[in-house]
């Protein structure tokens, strides 16, 4: 079974994590964004197994916030700050709730080619540790590009 404090934790993060990079995509933005956390989280690998952090390796919290995953969780991002005071009077924040709650229990509708592990604002210029550019994205929900088999 489950520990609930840590099953608590993985749902607050992954709700926070999808209303400060998707809250603008509506629920089929923060769904895409999911998957690429429970992609994460299904293989873990570097992306959850910062040590020494503080937050337990191989967890959804840890997909999440260990460092530079995914942007809102950047110290110097400038929404940092919003993203620890949403709640949910904050409808978008309880849309992410209802996206997150499914996202953990499986019921996640499917994504438009599975196995993503990486997105991009579609806008910004590609980023160099990612290896060499891929001008098609694998798909695209509102403003993200999704990327299947980046390592």
């Amino acid at each position: 079974m489950t520990d609930p404090s840590r099953y608590q934790r993985d749902l607050d993060t992954l709700a926070r994590t999808l209303w400060g990079e998707a809250r603008s995509e509506r629920r089929a933005g923060m769904e895409a964004v999911a998957w690429v956390v429970m992609n994460r989280f299904a293989r873990p690998c570097w992306w959850s197994r910062n040590r020494g952090d503080g937050i337990e390796d191989d967890t959804i919290e840890a997909v999440c916030r260990d460092p530079w995953q995914f942007s809102c969780w950047n110290p110097k991002d400038p929404n940092l700050p919003k993203l620890l005071g949403v709640d949910q009077q904050d409808r978008h924040f309880r849309l992410a709730l209802e996206v997150a709650a499914q996202a953990m229990s499986g019921q996640l509708p499917p994504p438009p080619q599975p196995g993503a592990c990486h997105y991009k604002v579609s806008s910004r210029p590609w980023p160099k540790d990612w290896g060499p550019e891929r001008p098609t994205p694998d798909y695209v929900v509102g403003h993200h590009s999704f990327y299947v088999g980046i390592k």
